[in-house]
């Protein structure tokens, strides 16, 4: 029985609340689900979602394949938030790539690439929802066809995208909601709400649909 460990961030779990509706151990797979890449060792396959630390040093002497999920066609848009600058861009299918942890980021090797397709509407949960389908779709790949699966260096030059903040959130006041509705999609109503300033005051703009 292959061992196979999942990491993911305290500040950026978000899979987390999708992840046992899809992985339960069997007879090829033993899951293991952790916090801190300090405790995984001696894994056949580490799969690290959405951890916003740089990994390095042990976790790749101690175990065998580190891969993770990229929502970019790599090496274009390497980075931070891929799918909320994408939205940003009016892009409506987005490539996901299933690939190797390297010492610098997002630059392993490419196993596999699909495609999430947004119709336009979605809101922030719908948008995580879409992204964590792909997501388990991808590694679900993996594990089906493991270890007869082949890896391709990413080759041409790269972009980068940065880390968003709290102030990429803000909506200009004088332009239309049309204009701005790919910015109040990506914006969490609870965590980084969209928001306006007039007349020297910040006011919370939340977004939700009407059933």
């Amino acid at each position: 029985m292959k061992r196979v460990a999942f990491l993911f961030d305290p500040s950026n779990d978000w899979l987390v609340e999708y992840f046992s509706k899809h992985f339960h151990s069997s007879r090829k797979y033993e899951f293991h689900k952790f916090y801190n890449d300090k405790d995984i060792s001696g894994y056949d396959i580490v799969f690290v979602l959405g951890y916003t630390k740089l990994l390095k040093g042990k976790i790749f002497d101690s175990n065998k394949l580190l891969l993770l999920i990229h929502e970019s066609d790599l090496p274009n848009g390497r980075g931070f938030s891929p799918v909320q600058w994408q939205i940003l861009q009016n892009i409506n299918n987005i490539t996901v790539c299933l690939l190797k942890v390297s010492s610098k980021a997002d630059m392993g090797d490419i196993c596999k690439k699909m495609t999430m397709s947004l119709d336009g509407t979605e809101l922030y949960d719908e948008i995580r929802m879409k992204q964590a389908q792909i997501t388990f779709k991808l590694i679900n790949y993996f594990l089906t066809n493991y270890p007869n699966v082949n890896f391709k260096k990413q080759e041409s030059k790269s972009t980068f995208y940065r880390k968003r903040k709290p102030s990429d959130s803000q909506l200009n006041i004088d332009q239309t909601i049309r204009n701005q509705f790919n910015l109040l999609r990506i914006c969490n109503n609870n965590d980084w709400p969209a928001f306006f300033e007039i007349h020297g005051v910040r006011y919370k703009l939340k977004i939700e649909k009407l059933k």
